[in-house]
């Protein structure tokens, strides 16, 4: 069965902004500065990577042993545990211990990757090799791996977000299968709620931004958003996704007792990561998750069997049922390098061989990030597992798309989401108005 040791930077918006920053003082590259080397030469290249947990750290170990031994002529020096603070210092310092192949978590930080110059576009490299990045990796992988025309990076593995359901709690409840759309969504999450007093003793669903893994990007990916315009504008206020999108969550948080009574329950809850998170001791029946929350929520123990399943869709949007949003690990190429070509040979093996992929994602236990390898049969999984398979390799699952400044648009809708749900802010037009307007001023900053 899968176990997964949450990573330090899966899409948490909050924790972008410094790293957006220190990305803007990158130095501007040249694409094909480090592109002369001979990768059949006996060469060492540098990689760093953010992994940190012992479980993760062997895996990678394996990872490059395996590409070691089918290019014995490039040795690869490993340095692990590196934030994207410590990679973007690097990569504007450059010299010979900086790393030549980079893998980071934070999949918002790919404009800033891409716009600085950073990481070289991998199009050339890909073109070379003759693989179609489009026929090789999963829709919403291709999108959030690039620029503005520039793919400076790759995917790595990835996340995929679903539902996780209390099968005893349904079973109670009358409930024979899990929500397929918002009402259904809606209906249960009001059915499987038992108040306690001015609490709970059970929640159906934490419909809150603050809750947890509910973010705002995580939602809307159900309504298919377009977060920007041909013009690189904001489509906050002019797409309606975005307005049914608030407009159903803060409903639903009205529908089950209030911002306030919500909140005061909230406080009371275990941490995320913790064993006591609320989906693992039955205090909330849904939660809107990852895949690694499968194998922590199995370590914990719970008293009830786990189901799992994608999130909903609106109603008007039924037939889209079994998509969800991506996000994952990426690997890059510094421009700093003069090893690129041998950096490529690793990057290539790391993130397009089939089995390395496949046993990669195995040791990890995350989302394979090529179509293949979310196909092989050397896969090893929990049946329920496949739950989130599918929803990667689904042609309807969404990201959110790269920004030339990072994740900054994403940390400004979060926050008006807070603002409106608490009811500080009333009118959602104007609001969304005012949201995008922020986003396109700090976008026109940033450039």
């Amino acid at each position: 069965m899968p176990t997964a040791i949450p990573r330090v930077a899966r899409k948490a918006a909050f924790a972008l902004t410094a790293s957006a920053v220190l990305l803007t003082a990158a130095c501007t590259g040249q694409s094909n500065a480090g592109a002369t080397d001979d990768p059949s030469k006996d060469t060492t290249i540098n990689f760093w990577h953010a992994w940190s947990a012992p479980n993760e750290v062997k895996a990678v170990k394996s990872l490059v042993a395996g590409f070691e031994k089918t290019h014995p002529n490039i040795h690869v020096n490993v340095v692990g545990n590196m934030t994207d603070d410590k990679i973007n210092q690097a990569l504007r310092g450059g010299g010979d211990r900086a790393p030549d192949v980079i893998s980071s978590f934070t999949t918002n930080n790919v404009g800033k990757f891409c716009s600085s110059g950073a990481l070289v576009d991998l199009g050339p490299f890909f073109k070379k090799a003759g693989i179609d990045p489009e026929t090789t990796f999963p829709k919403a992988m291709n999108e959030y791996t690039r620029f503005d025309g520039d793919r400076c990076t790759v995917p790595l593995l990835g996340d995929a977000y679903g539902l996780y359901y209390n099968k005893t709690a349904f079973e109670k409840a009358g409930i024979a299968h899990p929500p397929k759309t918002w009402s259904e969504f809606e209906a249960d999450a009001k059915k499987l709620t038992i108040p306690q007093g001015d609490t709970y003793k059970q929640l159906g669903f934490m419909p809150d931004y603050h809750g947890w893994e509910s973010t705002t990007e995580h939602y809307f990916a159900q309504f298919s958003p377009t977060y920007f315009g041909k013009d690189g504008k904001s489509a906050l206020a002019t797409d309606p996704a975005f307005e049914k999108g608030f407009t159903l969550q803060k409903k639903l948080v009205d529908e089950l007792g209030g911002f306030q009574k919500l909140e005061k329950f909230r406080a009371t809850l275990g941490d995320e990561w913790g064993p006591k998170h609320p989906f693992h001791t039955g205090q909330v029946a849904m939660q809107l998750d990852g895949e690694w929350r499968l194998g922590m929520a199995e370590e914990a123990k719970p008293k009830f069997e786990i189901g799992v399943a994608p999130l909903p869709v609106p109603d008007d949007q039924a037939d889209r049922y079994g998509k969800g949003y991506i996000t994952g690990t990426i690997a890059g190429i510094a421009a700093t390098s003069h090893k690129q070509n041998a950096a490529w040979e690793l990057v290539k093996y790391m993130t397009t061989d089939t089995d390395a992929v496949v046993g990669f994602a195995n040791d990890i236990h995350n989302v394979p990030s090529t179509l293949a390898a979310l196909k092989s049969p050397k896969l090893k999984y929990d049946p329920r597992f496949k739950t989130f398979l599918d929803i990667a390799a689904n042609p309807d699952s969404t990201t959110t798309p790269a920004s030339v400044n990072g994740g900054v648009y994403l940390v400004t809708i979060q926050q008006f989401g807070y603002d409106y749900e608490s009811g500080k802010v009333t009118d959602l037009k104007a609001g969304l108005r005012k949201t995008a307007a922020q986003i396109d001023t700090d976008i026109a900053q940033a450039k």
